[in-house]
């Protein structure tokens, strides 16, 4: 066995387990904690120093990392990198199998502020016609219509994430209440109200077009009838922002960020907003403020006289 495999099989596999199993992390965020390790773990073969020894690395090293990664990924790929470094050793140190977390003290170049996109509500609204515009020109089934417009009602009605979509079930939907619980990142759980609109459209999918409706159901089906992907979400969600002369870079998560750009112009309380997204820190929202905050200004500068 080479050093390559036994490091994976002592050191990582054993991690990724815990990762998937006993924190429930989602399967992208397990797959980038490994793909950091393993680019770390190449990089400390280049120096003799640690010699196949996790207890010998030090700051040094991890410095030397961030260095050299610099210059080949972006900042927020090496935030994700040490994010998931320090979680590594985190996990080893409670296990009683190392001593120190040597990324303890690292400092990071930060991050450039980013607000998220999102669409102005005329535009979700010329996004939300489109499937039963191609209906009335019989461009497409009545079944691919009133999928269609389940999943663009689902996406910004109760503001899911495209992986909560896909995995939603009937289990989880009380129709009587007009919610759907849903168990989110981390294992997280929260109850997304689907509102008026959406829980009509997907009344009507499920008594005319639904394969099953059994407890462990997909809600969303593909054209074949089985559970849809993500990956169907997303070029379905291409047809018809092409449909609406829309932006093509948007994806279903900015649809979920104009779920709650809109919900906060719209008066709803920051920490609501938090608990629909299922966010769990109140800071992850809070960047949504700093939305409506610029649009104020913009609306200030334009309108005051000594703007």
């Amino acid at each position: 066995m080479s050093e390559a495999e036994k490091w994976r099989v002592v050191w990582v596999e054993p991690f990724v387990r815990h990762l998937s199993g006993e924190r429930r992390l989602s399967a992208y965020t397990v797959r980038n904690y490994e793909a950091a390790l393993e680019t770390f773990f190449q990089f400390l073969d280049t120096d003799s120093k640690w010699g196949g020894n996790l207890g010998k690395v030090s700051l040094r090293e991890a410095r030397d990392f961030v260095i050299e990664q610099q210059r080949r990924v972006s900042r927020r790929t090496l935030h994700n990198y040490v994010s998931g470094l320090r979680t590594f050793f985190k996990y080893w140190i409670r296990q009683g199998k190392l001593e120190a977390n040597p990324l303890v003290g690292l400092v990071l170049p930060k991050l450039p502020k980013k607000l998220p996109a999102f669409m102005t509500q005329k535009q979700v609204k010329l996004l939300l016609d489109g499937p039963m515009l191609l209906l009335e020109n019989e461009s497409i089934t009545a079944f691919q219509a009133w999928r269609d417009r389940l999943v663009l009602e689902l996406l910004y009605g109760a503001g899911f994430r495209v992986s909560e979509l896909c995995g939603l079930t009937y289990g989880q939907v009380s129709f009587d209440e007009g919610v759907a619980r849903i168990v989110g990142k981390g294992g997280k759980s929260r109850i997304c109200p689907l509102g008026r609109v959406a829980m009509a459209v997907l009344d009507k999918w499920r008594r005319e077009f639904a394969v099953g409706t059994a407890f462990a159901d997909p809600v969303v089906l593909s054209n074949r009838r089985v559970k849809w992907t993500p990956r169907g979400v997303q070029l379905l969600l291409k047809k018809y922002l092409a449909l609406a002369d829309l932006p093509m870079d948007l994806t279903p998560h900015k649809i979920r960020h104009s779920y709650a750009t809109h919900l906060l112009d719209n008066g709803a309380d920051l920490r609501l907003v938090q608990e629909l997204l299922g966010h769990a820190k109140l800071s992850t929202t809070q960047i949504y403020t700093h939305v409506n905050i610029g649009r104020l200004k913009e609306a200030f500068d334009q309108a005051h006289p000594r703007a």
